[in-house]
């Protein structure tokens, strides 16, 4: 029993020692902010003062690989070790391979029996897919539109492109898509003018990456009319230009100021006689006095026509003696 007791006690000074020595060394570098793509390496560094007896590292409050004086101890190939010294302090470097997308968060370096610890991000990026069409051919002068479509992307990347032909237009502009948050579509619309190559180019959010592909545009000339559209076309010219005519015809203005030879003359008639035309009308009664019915005298053989020339230069009155 006295024994037993011995043991304990020799236990607890070696725990108190360890925890005194433990109190004298610290982190003087955490791990910094990692961005990689799935399926690469990504790899951290925490730097120690010497004396350190246990590091652990841990992924979002998990414990994934824990690092002795002697050997490290790896429960998961997905998680290994490096270390190293530097100016006299230890270096301990966490890898992780293959990375995936449940790799992304919080990783945090940690010494035994002490509260001190340093943490950092990582953040995991997918490239995906461009999808565009291998080939196109198109009329010349004559507007189209041109889509990629990113599909597969984390974060959704920026989309540009690169215009490899003549063009008398172009503009282009992005925008997710709305049932998928890891796809996104681009649409280039231009006016071609001459073959060449466009290319959709993806660019990674906070990586010096990206990927793209292209399409071999044909630009043709636009067919040539037939000879019987011609004959369409222009018969349907001339009646066109015909039925306007005929509409413009009957919808004609009114010209007011217009006045026929026929009613210039009745309104001559409907005037009252002036003096000088009632003497003349005076000498024919008198020259061919009323005779009633059986006194007539025979009719000369010629009627004379006389002219008055009216006040107004521009009407002329005519009568006939009778």
């Amino acid at each position: 029993m006295e024994g037993c007791w011995k043991g304990i006690h020799a236990l607890l000074v070696i725990l108190a020692v360890l925890a005194a020595s433990g109190s004298s060394y610290q982190i003087l570098e955490g791990p910094k902010n990692a961005t990689v793509l799935e399926g690469s390496e990504a790899r951290f560094n925490c730097t120690v003062s010497q004396g350190w007896m246990l590091i652990m590292w841990a992924l979002d409050g998990t414990v994934v690989l824990s690092l002795t004086r002697n050997e490290p101890i790896i429960t998961n190939s997905h998680f290994t070790s490096a270390s190293y010294e530097v100016d006299g302090n230890f270096v301990s470097e966490m890898i992780i391979h293959d990375v995936q997308l449940s790799d992304a968060g919080r990783i945090k370096c940690s010494l035994q029996n002490s509260d001190r610890d340093a943490s950092a991000f990582l953040s995991v990026q997918v490239m995906g897919t461009l999808l565009i069409p291998s080939s196109l051919v198109v009329t010349e002068d004559e507007p189209c539109n041109v889509t990629c479509r990113a599909v597969g992307w984390v974060p959704l990347p920026d989309i540009a492109w690169e215009i490899g032909v003549p063009v008398s237009h172009s503009n282009y502009y992005s925008f997710p898509e709305p049932d998928d948050l890891q796809s996104a579509v681009s649409i280039l619309s231009l006016t071609p003018q001459g073959n060449g190559t466009l290319t959709c180019v993806a660019n990674a959010k906070g990586l010096h990456l990206h990927k793209s592909v292209a399409v071999n545009l044909t630009v043709i000339e636009p067919p040539l009319e037939s000879s019987y559209q011609s004959e369409i076309r222009k018969s349907a010219s001339v009646k066109t230009n015909k039925e306007m005519v005929e509409t413009k015809i009957k919808s004609g203005n009114v010209n007011y100021g217009y006045s026929s030879e026929e009613s210039k003359t009745a309104e001559i008639s409907s005037l009252p006689p002036k003096p000088h035309e009632l003497s003349v009308l005076e000498q024919h009664n008198t020259r061919y006095p009323h005779q009633g019915p059986d006194e007539r005298q025979p009719a000369p053989a010629t009627r004379p026509y006389v002219s008055f020339i009216m006040g107004s230069p521009k009407k002329v009155r005519n009568v006939t003696l009778v």
